[in-house]
């Protein structure tokens, strides 16, 4: 049975049907939502009916998401272009229990690994440090970013800040202000090489030599290249390795997110992983119908590749989680933007969607209008916990709550042209000029939307979401045939900013370039001082 082509006829049947209608049924509000520990992840505000469901079922059954899911835990190399295994759920098994690779044990390492971590953090918060500055980029920053502007409630430790991009703005910025003397600097690359943070890093060793820093005592490096960070002047014991079955997108749980411990104590951090290994368990061992990760992906599925709506905003009512967006944009597109399935050959559907979103209430008053009036269906994805930190200022979040319901009624219910009438009547405009009047003042509907709540965002909880996204990124990799844990599509980019770098310096020639890239870079050169 053709499993996607049930589902593109299915579509066609209901493609119309006003999801407001589908609530005839006491029940639907239950019935499409699940529930995991304390997480609860409702998609009865979609098109999603009983039948729709039972397909999207058959179709990861189909595409045996069990049993990849089974042989991840394995060990099995699945990222198969790199012949690795895929082992980050490793670094959050904080309970200790086997994890095999190759025949060995992996968690003795992990546990080392993470016993070195809380020494050090600990002697860093200790010691009188007011500052933190990690140097990344991709998963090297948006994860400890994100992690630790998310759990600021939490901090007690030295203030952390991240410097990402080689545009030597970020690291001015960011550095502008700090004690050198009193500023920790933590460099985040696996290789060592990677060129953005790698001249940052050096920016950085130049600045706290200039202002009467030591980096020799001020520098740790989260490598694995012991040669390279040695030669850069880096204690060995202020080095924290990670192995190649850790992909940097995946790579908060361990020594990446070394800066995230330090912000918040070891001891938070260790919340921080039991909830990552709370999600992971459950995704084990939950059915497919119960389970969260693969029911928000068949969600995404249904949305992406059935509706063909091709992007989805990720809404986190909680200003805390502003950077969650643009850490599910690396999370999922870098995964999962992929045009060639596992077997070499071209994939003859649309793969990943395009990611974003913001905060709410801001994005209200930025692309709420788009969502609710534009042309384009885009599915919403709402985040919220039932409380929040500041109890002085409950009303602010009980506001913040009623926001977010209501922007999720409002997708789905719309307002009628009759509705808009009635207002435009009641603001005096009349015949020909009310018409146009409502017109302008009409809603579709029909938009759909899940909603996300956990009862408030702490290490736990922030875990469980962490994990309950990787692992939704994976499930929808498996049913689309595609590897998503390379990530090929960034090194052409890396190749040619090196092979073009002579030329942006004036010591080649720019005409061997193409003609366009020619004449940009003989602008630049006239304008450059």
């Amino acid at each position: 049975m053709n499993h996607w082509n049930a589902l593109s006829d299915r579509y066609d049947r209901v493609k119309d049907r006003s999801i407001s209608d589908l609530f005839m049924m006491p029940e639907r509000a239950h019935q499409f939502a699940a529930q995991a520990g304390d997480m609860y992840f409702d998609f009865s505000k979609t098109n999603i009916d009983t039948d729709t469901l039972d397909a999207l079922i058959a179709l990861a059954r189909d595409r045996n998401v069990e049993g990849r899911r089974d042989a991840m835990f394995a060990g099995a190399r699945i990222n198969e272009t790199e012949d690795r295994a895929v082992l980050h759920t490793a670094l959050r098994n904080i309970d200790g229990a086997p994890v095999m690779l190759d025949g060995k044990d992996v968690m003795e390492e992990v546990q080392s690994s993470l016993k070195s971590m809380r020494s050090f953090a600990d002697d860093v918060r200790s010691a009188g440090y007011t500052d933190v500055v990690n140097i990344g980029i991709g998963g090297s920053d948006l994860g400890p970013a994100m992690a630790v502007a998310a759990l600021a409630p939490y901090h007690d430790g030295p203030r952390c800040h991240f410097v990402s991009n080689v545009d030597g703005a970020d690291i001015a910025d960011k550095l502008r202000g700090l004690d050198a003397k009193t500023t920790l600097v933590i460099v985040a690359s696996k290789t060592f090489t990677t060129i953005e943070t790698m001249t940052n890093a050096r920016t950085a060793r130049a600045w706290m030599q200039d202002h009467g820093g030591d980096p020799k005592r001020q520098f740790a490096a989260l490598s694995t290249s012991a040669d390279k960070t040695a030669a850069f002047g880096i204690d060995p014991a202020y080095v924290f390795g990670f192995e190649d079955w850790v992909g940097g997108r995946y790579s908060v749980w361990g020594p990446i997110g070394l800066s995230l411990m330090i912000a918040i104590g070891p001891k938070a951090f260790d919340a921080f992983l039991r909830g990552g290994q709370a999600m992971d368990t459950h995704f084990r061992v939950a059915k497919l119908e119960e389970n969260l990760p693969v029911l928000l992906a068949l969600v995404g599925i249904w949305h992406n590749q059935i509706c063909d709506y091709a992007t989805r905003a990720v809404l986190p009512y909680d200003e805390r989680l502003n950077l969650l967006p643009n850490y599910l944009q690396q999370l999922e597109m870098e995964s999962n933007g992929k045009g060639v399935m596992r077997d070499g050959e071209d994939s003859p559907r649309n793969t990943g969607p395009v990611v974003w979103g913001a905060a709410g209430t801001n994005g209200q008053h930025a692309f709420y209008q788009l969502i609710h009036q534009g042309t384009r269906v885009i599915p919403c994805e709402f985040l919220l916990a039932a409380q929040g930190h500041e109890s002085e200022l409950a009303h602010h979040h009980q506001l913040l709550v009623a926001n977010c319901l209501a922007q999720s009624k409002a997708l789905m219910q719309g307002r009628s042209l009759e509705q808009a009438r009635v207002i435009a009547a009641s603001h005096g405009f009349k015949d020909a000029e009310l018409e146009r009047q409502a017109r302008h003042r009409v809603f579709p509907g029909n938009r759909p939307s899940t909603t996300l709540l956990y009862p408030q965002l702490d290490p736990f909880t922030l875990g469980q979401i962490i994990a309950l996204y990787e692992h939704r990124v994976f499930v929808e990799g498996v049913i689309l045939d595609i590897l998503s844990f390379d990530q090929w599509g960034v090194e052409l980019g890396k190749e040619l900013a090196t092979s073009l770098q002579p030329v942006v310096d004036g010591e080649k020639d720019p005409s061997t370039e193409d003609p366009s890239t020619a004449a940009l870079i003989e602008f630049i050169h006239r304008h450059r001082d």
